[in-house]
């Protein structure tokens, strides 16, 4: 740990007074003048400071060090301006133990005196260290056991079939005055008709284009989607059974054991009946596809390689990725489609696998690496073209887009050709205002939850169970759906910019690698086999930013560094034309 100076005997005292409160209502209140007052009196009698500086933060939870006077404070301290930290109670500068361990340990190495006011003890004497670490070990003791008694009123409350909020389901509406659930008639007829449907066609991507197609939407006036209706149809409320305790964490379907669940029968109004919820529910688990629900565990996870990569050509969607069939070689490749090609039949371009895919790319990328290392051979555009089209890989390549190669000839050459740099692209640059809007409002519902999450469980005036509980659903759906949207929309997006050097080296590194260092060609299906999965997804992500598929073809790379590769195929209409 780097500091400026070193706390000495000499040193003039100098004091580092922190107050905080977790609320608005107590920063209006008295709360934080009542703390800075006894502080400035504490330092002055006990210590004899004159010389100190305030730092207060109104409104943030104890729950960690993340406060911006907190941190300006300890920027402060480590430049070894203050002799002595002082707060009014210790829970004001964590609640957390470990944070606060490690900042007292850091304040122990700077020589800086800790100091708690309330609990009448600093930090300089052997019996005032051992207090506060006892304090700390109570303080979150006392949290924890907080915690235990929350989830403990709301299993009692569900025991006696009160309902502890939540997203009312779809097909119900809820009235808060008499605290019961009554059937919304309009949502319950599409409830029964996608019921109908899944018997009648036992494939729920089938029911969802049906109820699509006829016009059906959600309650937030989305489309259907088979993850939707499978949740409708698996669960047991639409039988008017109440089901509690039943995952393991809110929001995160993991499901706990059976015999943890609190299920309550008749506790309103049906609009499934037994036998016709017992009959989907045995499709739905005898489906070899749908053994597993949406949102469960896997009990193996697949790596799709390129996942997050690749965009339509056709309709700007991004792939969805799925695992294949495991071959007899006991390679499992992932398949990528356009997610309109199965859910709404509104685009007609293929899929593609693993193999294809990864043997154009992996062929390419070394190929520029190879072009690299012998750009001395190299004396114009068409010769980089050629050593970049090199093999049987890119025998349908008629050729790249000039705009491209010629950003990469000069990216190569140490004099810029005909003595101007090209410029990229400008859809390289460019950011999908809409996709900008969702990226900041995911950032922002992530932070409304973890705030909302701290008022709950470390408030000094935490909300209530029933308040938390409504507020959190509403911000995972709106989440879920900012997500969905974000799966779904056009390209159009900001890139993470590397230098040029930087990105061939990072492709360097690997390509010519000790498995890849002599190769001239590489059999993608033989490299996935080789080397791990995680390793290859890792590599590509580093380097490639997005590709841009026309059927099986890539019409389309666009590299982290900016350069934009198209590739124009021989007797193929031309992108754009």
């Amino acid at each position: 740990m780097s500091v400026n100076k070193n706390i000495t005997n000499e040193t003039p005292k100098k004091a580092a007074l922190y107050v905080r409160v977790s609320t608005s209502y107590q920063a209006d209140k008295d709360s934080l003048p009542m703390q800075r007052q006894e502080l400035i009196a504490y330092a002055k009698l006990m210590f004899g400071i004159e010389d100190y500086v305030i730092f207060e933060d109104a409104g943030y939870s104890g729950k960690n060090t993340d406060r911006p006077e907190f941190q300006n404070m300890m920027r402060r301290v480590r430049a070894g301006e203050f002799t002595h930290l002082l707060c009014w109670k210790i829970d004001r500068v964590s609640r957390n133990l470990l944070d606060f361990a490690s900042m007292y340990q850091e304040l122990k190495d700077l020589g800086v005196t800790f100091v708690s006011k309330n609990e009448q003890f600093d930090t300089s004497t052997a019996i005032g260290e051992a207090m506060l670490k006892i304090i700390l070990v109570f303080a979150e003791l006392e949290r924890n056991m907080t915690s235990e008694r929350v989830t403990a009123t709301m299993l009692s409350r569900a025991q006696n079939g009160l309902w502890n909020g939540g997203r009312v389901h779809y097909g119900y509406d809820y009235d808060k005055e008499s605290k019961t659930h009554s059937i919304n008639e309009h949502e319950a007829l599409v409830v029964h008709k996608m019921a109908d449907l899944y018997e009648e066609h036992k494939s729920l991507l089938v029911v969802s284009r049906i109820l699509n197609e006829e016009g059906c939407r959600t309650r937030a006036g989305n489309e259907w989607s088979p993850v939707t209706i499978c949740t409708i149809l698996s669960n047991p409320f639409y039988t008017g059974r109440y089901r509690y305790n039943h995952y393991k964490f809110p929001g995160v379907r993991i499901e706990k054991a059976p015999s943890e669940w609190i299920v309550i029968p008749d506790h309103h109004q049906r609009i499934l009946s037994d036998d016709q919820f017992e009959k989907i529910n045995r499709i739905l688990r005898t489906n070899s596809r749908l053994q597993r629900k949406p949102g469960q565990q896997h009990t193996s996870q697949n790596t799709h390689i390129f996942g997050g990569l690749l965009y339509c050509g056709t309709c700007g969607c991004q792939y969805v990725s799925t695992p294949s069939r495991m071959q007899a070689s006991g390679y499992r490749p992932s398949k990528y489609a356009c997610p309109n090609l199965r859910k709404t039949k509104t685009c007609n371009t293929k899929s593609v696998s693993d193999p294809v895919i990864g043997e154009f790319i992996i062929n390419y990328v070394l190929n520029m690496m190879h072009a690299r290392r012998d750009f001395s051979k190299i004396h114009n555009p068409s010769d980089l073209q050629d050593a970049l089209l090199k093999g049987g890989t890119f025998e349908d390549v008629d050729r790249i887009g000039k705009d491209g190669l010629d950003s990469c000839f000069n990216m190569f050459t140490t004099t810029p050709l005909e003595g101007k740099r090209f410029r990229k692209p400008k859809t390289v640059n460019t950011i999908d205002p809409e996709l900008k809007r969702l990226r900041a409002e995911k950032r922002k519902t992530e932070r409304a939850l973890d705030r909302l999450m701290n008022m709950y469980l470390y408030d000094d005036n935490p909300i209530g169970e029933k308040d938390f509980i409504i507020r959190k659903q509403a911000l995972d759906d709106y989440l879920k759906e900012i997500n969905e949207s974000l799966g779904m929309i056009d390209r159009g997006h900001g890139i993470e910019t590397i230098s040029d050097e930087n990105f061939i080296k990072r492709a360097s590194y690997f390509i010519m690698g000790k498995e890849l260092a002599d190769k001239d060609y590489i059999y993608f299906k033989k490299l996935a086999m080789d080397i791990d999965s995680e390793i290859l997804r890792d590599f590509f992500h580093e380097i490639i930013d997005s590709i841009i598929m026309e059927g099986s073809n890539v019409r389309e790379i666009v590299f982290k560094n900016g350069l934009s590769h198209i590739f124009f195929y021989k007797n193929k209409k031309e992108p754009g034309a």
